[in-house]
C-alpha cells in the first residue's frame, strides 16, 4: 500500500505559512505539499477555512473546519450526493445546516443543546495522508471553555475522512483523556440529496423503532415491517440495533451504499412541511448510536461510516 502523510499543525516544515488561530490549522493556499496529497485549505463560505479533497477519479469532497463538517461529495460525474439546505448560514452563530453534521455527546433535545456542541466548535486539520492516490485527512476536537461549560470533562475526538473514486469513508474516534468516567451518545446527522417523495431504504425490515410522529417527546414503539422504507410526508423515525449496511435510493438515479461498523443505530428525518423551501429536496439517513457509550478514562469509542455509489 503505498501511502505519503503529512502533518497539520505539527510539522511546520509542510505548511511554511502555517499559524494557528482559535484551534484551526491554516496554511498557504499555493502548498505544493498539500496539493500532491490532493488537499487544499481555502475559504469557503463566510469565509471559513474550508478543506477540498480531491481523487485521481475526479472525485471530490469539502469539510469545513468549523463543526468538522463534510459539506460537499462530488463522484467524478460531478453530482453532488449530498445536501446543504438553503437557509444555512456560515458565520459560527449557528452550526451548518447540511452535509455530514457531528451529533456529539448528546443526540437530539437533552441536559445540553441540542445536539451537542461539536457541531458548533472548530476542529483542527491534524494529519493528511495519501494512500495508494487518494487523500486521506484527519481532524481533532478536544475539550474547551465552551464544551465544559455545558459537559464537564476532557475529551480527544479523531474525525478521519477518506475520498476514493466512488466512496466517502469517515471513522470517528473518542477518547476519555478525563480522570474519571463519561456517558455520551452521538450520531452524524447526514443530509442527502433527494427526491423526497421517490426516496427510500432498503436494509430496516425487523428494527424496533422509536417513531417521533407525531410526538418528538413521546416516541411510539414499534417494530419495521417495510421492506423498503419511503418518505411519503415527516418522518423522524429511530431504529434500534440496524443493519450494518443500509442502501439507499435517491430518487434521482442513484443507489447509495450506506455501510457502517459500531454505529448500531440508524435514524431516518425529513421534516416536510416544517421546512416548505427545501424538503423536497433532500432525506436525512443517519448513522447513530443512541445507547450511551460509557468509557472510562484512556478508554476509546470507534465508528466508522462508508458511503458508496452503486449506480
Amino acid at each position: 500500500m503505498a501511502m505519503v502523510s503529512v502533518a497539520f499543525g505539527v510539522n511546520t516544515a509542510t505548511f511554511p505559512n502555517l499559524n494557528r488561530c482559535r484551534g484551526m490549522a491554516f496554511a498557504s493556499l499555493s502548498n505544493k505539499a498539500s496539493a500532491s496529497l490532493g488537499v487544499r485549505l481555502t475559504e469557503g463560505e463566510g469565509n471559513l477555512p474550508k478543506l477540498v479533497l480531491t481523487s485521481p477519479a475526479g472525485s471530490e469532497a469539502e469539510i469545513y473546519l468549523f463543526g468538522g463538517c463534510v459539506t460537499s461529495w462530488k463522484v467524478p460525474s460531478d453530482k453532488d450526493l449530498l445536501f446543504v439546505r438553503p437557509d444555512a448560514v456560515f458565520n459560527k452563530k449557528k452550526p451548518i445546516s447540511g452535509g455530514v453534521p457531528h451529533c456529539f455527546p448528546q443526540f437530539g433535545p437533552g441536559p445540553i443543546q441540542q445536539h451537542g456542541f461539536a457541531r458548533n466548535m472548530d476542529w483542527t486539520v491534524v494529519d493528511s495522508e495519501n494512500t495508494e492516490g487518494n487523500p486521506v485527512v484527519t481532524l481533532e476536537l478536544k475539550d474547551a471553555p465552551y464544551s465544559r461549560a455545558m459537559w464537564d470533562f476532557s475529551f480527544h475526538a479523531l474525525f478521519k475522512v477518506t475520498l476514493n473514486a466512488k466512496s466517502l469513508s469517515t471513522e470517528l474516534t473518542v477518547k476519555n483523556s478525563d480522570n474519571k468516567a463519561f456517558s455520551f451518545n452521538t450520531a452524524l446527522h447526514t443530509y442527502f440529496r433527494a427526491s423526497a417523495s421517490d426516496a427510500s431504504v432498503k436494509g430496516l425490515k425487523g428494527c424496533k423503532t422509536l417513531n417521533k410522529d407525531p410526538d418528538p417527546k413521546n416516541p411510539v414503539e414499534g417494530r419495521e415491517e417495510r421492506d423498503v422504507v419511503t418518505f411519503p410526508g415527516f418522518v423522524d423515525c429511530v431504529y434500534l440495533d440496524a443493519s450494518s449496511e443500509l442502501q439507499l435510493d435517491n430518487g434521482l438515479g442513484d443507489l447509495i451504499s450506506i455501510k457502517n461498523t459500531n454505529w448500531s443505530d440508524a435514524v431516518l428525518w425529513n421534516p416536510y412541511l416544517q421546512m416548505e423551501a427545501c424538503y423536497k429536496d433532500f432525506v436525512c439517513v443517519e448513522n447513530a448510536k443512541i445507547g450511551s457509550v460509557q468509557l472510562e478514562p484512556e478508554q476509546t469509542w470507534t465508528a466508522v461510516q462508508h458511503l458508496s455509489i452503486i449506480a
